[in-house]
């Protein structure tokens, strides 16, 4: 399948529905939704999965939603914000055998302002995160992190984030030059693109170039963190 940008529709109907979070108008726009959100974003993930696997061969993607597609319905059971959509296109290229979002992925995000790729994991817990300590703190891993960090600010403009914490975790210490790691809860990268992009035919190897230079944050998770 050859994906040609999104199209007018993709953000006429971000827009609307930015302006407009309400049952009656996402019912009255569902044509919208499916030619400017689902159609498209199924067609980007079936070009986008291929050339993410030149980077990474176990990533998974499945172009629909509730896979690579993320749901537009926002869950708001515990949510003290009751807008029922979610504004943004979103979609996610994981690392293990079942969809998940606490493993390290790629992920892709279109909102009427910005585009934004990023790698890695957003916030870690328990069994893994206490992985992702002992990893900080082993010399040999340690290094490899400063490494992998090293490799994506020599590539570009990209963020290094997940640093949540003000106190260092207890019991956990290292070097200075990686102690700053330990205030970590979640450890991500990503880039913001001007909207423009995303109606462009190359967008799917523009981002595949991105994520090939934030792939070093990647590998280091799944080589440090999930795989023990």
């Amino acid at each position: 399948m050859s994906f040609s940008g999104f199209p007018p529709a993709t953000l006429q109907f971000l827009t609307g529905i930015a302006a407009h979070n309400e049952k009656a108008w996402f019912d009255d726009n569902r044509a919208l939704y499916e030619a400017g959100y689902v159609e498209p974003a199924r067609e980007f993930v079936e070009t986008m999965g291929p050339l993410l696997r030149a980077i990474s061969l176990e990533v998974q993607f499945n172009a629909k939603v509730n896979g690579s597609l993320s749901r537009i319905n926002r869950d708001i059971r515990f949510s003290k914000d009751k807008r029922p959509y979610k504004e943004h296109l979103g979609l996610w290229f994981w690392h293990g055998g079942r969809r998940r979002w606490d493993v390290p992925g790629f992920w892709f995000e279109l909102t009427p302002k910005h585009v934004q790729l990023g790698v890695g994991l957003y916030m870690m817990q328990g069994e893994q995160l206490d992985a992702y300590r002992q990893s900080v703190i082993h010399p040999r891993s340690g290094r490899a992190l400063l490494a992998a960090v090293a490799a994506v600010k020599d590539a570009g403009k990209y963020e290094i984030a997940g640093k949540n914490r003000k106190l260092m975790p207890r019991g956990f210490s290292t070097d200075l030059d990686r102690a700053e790691y330990l205030l970590h809860e979640g450890l991500y990268a990503h880039i913001d693109l001007p909207v423009t992009v995303a109606a462009k035919p190359g967008l799917a190897a523009l981002c595949a170039k991105h994520y090939a230079a934030l792939w070093p944050i990647n590998k280091w998770l799944l080589d440090e963190v999930e795989q023990g």
